[in-house]
């Protein structure tokens, strides 16, 4: 008989192979975040483009200025939010009307200390930066579920009245967390390996 478990061995090296390539994934996925980030940081000093009219927002278009015409405030949505100067608060989104069949626009228009006004503006040239409408799905539901396109939404460089300019969108706040993730299956590649070879001694040196 051999002196260790044969098909116990290859499934914990299969396993820790896997960790490992998890690791270098997440390090291939560094490098093309990064990338997209300063792509994003040179789009916010672009000149301005024309506002992209459904999703999904091509990656050259967010962080990009832009300008839209809202013809009628259809509905107010309402989340959390900043202002201008980093107060917390609660962000106005108008759902805009752009023409008798148009697809509509998504317009960040300032921030307030309370929830459920209704911000006195009903529609104008609304000029700011392109990003996506927020999402709210849950872990579990963007790995399983069918998650629609975001749309198109701008973030109005100028308050309505009644409301505080809100905060302006800056691609140094995405988050970048490759290069711990990758950190964490390399720890867990080691650590079972370390595990299962000192499980192995163990088990010989009761034999």
């Amino acid at each position: 008989m051999p002196r260790f478990p044969v098909i116990s061995t290859i499934i914990v090296a299969l396993a820790v192979a896997t960790m490992i390539g998890l690791g270098i994934w997440q390090l291939q996925r560094k490098g093309e975040k990064e990338a997209l980030l300063a792509l994003y940081a040179a789009n916010a000093t672009k000149p301005a483009m024309a506002f992209p009219e459904i999703g999904p927002v091509s990656d050259d278009a967010l962080f990009r200025q832009s300008s839209a015409t809202c013809m009628k405030v259809v509905e107010w949505r309402s989340q959390s939010g900043r202002d201008s100067t980093g107060k917390p608060g609660i962000l106005y989104i108008a759902e805009c009307q752009t023409g008798a069949d148009g697809p509509g626009l998504l317009a960040a228009m300032g921030v307030a200390d309370r929830p459920n006004l209704k911000p006195d503006w009903n529609g104008g040239i609304v000029s700011g930066m392109i990003v996506t409408e927020p999402d709210h799905y849950s872990f579990l539901e963007r790995a399983f579920g069918v998650i629609p396109t975001p749309n198109p939404m701008l973030v109005s460089a100028n308050a309505v009245s009644g409301l505080r300019t809100p905060a302006k969108p800056d691609p140094a706040g995405i988050s970048n967390n490759h290069l711990s993730y990758a950190l964490q299956w390399f720890f867990f590649a080691a650590a079972a390996s370390v595990i299962y070879v000192l499980a192995l001694r163990k088990r010989q040196a009761k034999n």
